[in-house]
C-alpha cells in the first residue's frame, strides 16, 4: 500500500460513493475503482461493502480507517515540521466551529490567517457540539470549537472564553424590561429560541431548572443570524451569547440586557486529539481565532444596557 492509496480510501470511506469520491479526488471513476482494488489486494481484506446505493465499510474498512488517518496526519505532521525549519508556517489545518462563534468572527479571522500564513491550507465547517466532538474523535476534523462541557470525551480542551448569555429585544419593541432581568421573568415573554438539540439552548434550559420555569418559545431557529433578525424585526425575544448578537447590537436594530438570579455563562474551547500533536498550523490558526472571538466577546459586552 502507499500513501495516495490511504488517501483515496479515506475519501471513499467518507463519501460513501465512487461518484461524489472520485469528483473530490479530481480523478476518474475507473482510476479510483483500481486503486482501491489493489489496496484490497495488498491488505488481503474486503475493505467494502458494494452495492447499487454506494459503498459501506466492512469491518476491516472500519479498522483501515481508524489506522490511515492516524498515518496520513502524522505524515502531514512530519511535513509541515520540515517547512519549519525553514521559517515556514504550512500544513493542512481542518476546523469545526459552532454557529455562534463562526458568524460572529469567521470571514474575518479567515482573510487574516490567509493573508499571514500563505501555506496553511485551511478547512472551515460549522457543526452542533455532539457533531465536533466526533469528529475529532474519529479524526475528521484537527480541532472542534465547541460549548463545553461538550458530554463524555477524551479530548483535550484549550480554553478560549468565558461569556455572558445576555436576554435581547428589537429596538423597537416597546417591552419595558428591568435591568437585570430576572431569569424566571422568561416564562412570560415571547421567545424565539435554538431548539433542544442546539447546544446554547441546553444551556438555557438548565438554567431554566435551577430558577424552577419551563422555557416555552414561540418560535424555535438554530440559525443564529435568522434568530437575531426576528428579533430585530417582531416583539419576539431570545437570549444568546454575546458574540452571537454582536452585529446587531453594534449596528443599533437590537439592545441586550444582562440577566440575574441566575445569570448564565458559557465556556467556549477548542478541543483536540490527545494522540494527535498540536502543529505550529494549528498553533498559528488558533491563535487568530482565539484572539478574534475574545475581541468579539468584549466589543458585545461593552453594548449591553447597564
Amino acid at each position: 500500500m502507499d500513501l495516495k492509496q490511504l488517501k483515496y480510501f479515506l475519501c471513499l470511506a467518507r463519501e460513501g460513493n465512487v461518484t461524489r469520491a472520485a469528483r473530490q479526488l479530481n480523478i476518474v471513476q475507473p482510476a479510483l475503482s483500481m486503486q482501491i482494488a489493489k489496496l484490497e489486494k495488498s491488505v488481503g481484506k474486503q475493505l467494502f461493502f458494494r452495492s447499487a446505493h454506494g459503498v459501506s465499510l466492512t469491518p476491516a474498512g472500519e479498522t483501515l480507517t481508524s489506522l490511515a488517518t492516524s498515518i496520513i496526519q502524522n505524515v502531514d505532521h512530519a511535513q509541515e515540521e520540515m517547512a519549519r525549519l525553514d521559517g515556514r508556517i504550512s500544513g493542512r489545518v481542518s476546523i469545526g466551529m459552532i454557529t455562534s462563534a463562526a458568524q460572529s468572527t469567521l470571514a474575518a479571522s479567515t482573510a487574516k490567517i490567509a493573508a499571514r500564513y500563505p501555506e496553511i491550507q485551511l478547512l472551515v465547517c460549522e457543526g452542533y457540539t455532539e457533531t465536533l466532538v466526533e469528529w475529532v474523535a474519529t479524526g475528521q476534523l484537527d480541532i472542534a470549537i465547541v460549548n463545553v462541557p461538550a458530554g463524555k470525551h477524551n479530548l483535550i480542551a484549550h480554553h478560549i472564553l468565558d461569556e455572558e448569555m445576555m436576554l435581547a429585544q428589537g429596538r423597537d419593541n416597546k417591552a419595558v424590561l428591568p435591568n437585570p432581568v430576572p431569569y424566571k421573568k422568561l416564562k412570560d415573554l415571547g421567545l424565539v429560541l435554538p431548539s433542544r438539540r442546539h447546544g446554547l439552548r441546553r444551556i438555557l434550559d438548565a438554567a431554566a431548572t435551577e430558577a424552577e420555569i419551563a422555557l416555552a418559545p414561540r418560535l424555535e431557529v438554530d440559525t443564529l443570524s435568522a434568530v437575531c433578525e426576528v428579533v430585530a424585526t417582531t416583539d419576539l425575544i431570545t437570549v444568546l451569547p454575546g458574540i452571537a448578537l454582536y452585529p446587531h447590537l453594534a449596528a443599533g436594530r437590537i439592545s441586550a440586557h444582562r440577566l440575574r438570579k441566575p445569570s448564565i455563562q458559557r465556556t467556549v474551547a477548542w478541543l483536540t486529539h490527545p494522540r494527535r500533536a498540536v502543529s505550529a498550523a494549528m498553533s498559528a490558526v488558533m491563535e487568530v481565532l482565539t484572539e478574534d472571538l475574545q475581541s468579539a466577546a468584549s466589543s458585545a459586552s461593552r453594548l449591553v444596557s447597564r
